[in-house]
């Protein structure tokens, strides 16, 4: 696990009618960085988004449709988890959960099975500034977008 990382698991309550889940509260600890903006991003199969990280903005990921594989790499060089890299699948069929990326976490994600219908809040309003990119192919960062599911 990536130091400042969290996966908040849901609660879902269901019944005949279809089910409800409480994403965020702003009582959540893991939600003390506080509310910028909220935004919604549609990706279609196969889309990979990769990378990109922040200098002051944490980010919150909710995937309410399809299926994205989330791939974090700490980019901060005083971390104890520096250049650790998380994969995992967020969305349909997987538990239900919320991710905390915090600021120096690298960022992206393919499409698995789409459309994918990604909601997010920041702490911050968008700032081209605090949008740092690096080559989905970085060599310093040992992660393959191409790569399919593991074989088990």
């Amino acid at each position: 696990m990536i130091d400042g990382v969290v996966l908040k698991k849901l609660v879902t309550h269901s019944d005949d009618r279809g089910f409800f889940r409480e994403i965020i509260r702003v009582t959540d600890d893991f939600f003390a960085d506080g509310f910028g903006q909220w935004s919604h991003s549609l990706m279609f199969d196969n889309v990979i988004k990769a990378w990109h990280h922040h200098k002051i903005q944490t980010d919150w990921w909710y995937v309410c449709s399809g299926v994205l594989r989330v791939g974090l790499c700490d980019v901060r060089r005083d971390s104890q988890t520096y250049r650790q890299t998380m994969d995992f699948l967020m969305g349909d069929l997987q538990s239900a959960q919320v991710v905390k990326i915090p600021p120096g976490v690298a960022h992206g994600c393919k499409v698995v099975q789409g459309p994918v219908n990604l909601l997010y809040i920041t702490s911050h309003t968008y700032n081209p500034d605090d949008e740092l990119r690096i080559p989905y192919n970085d060599p310093e960062i040992d992660f393959d977008w191409l790569a399919g599911p593991q074989i088990s």
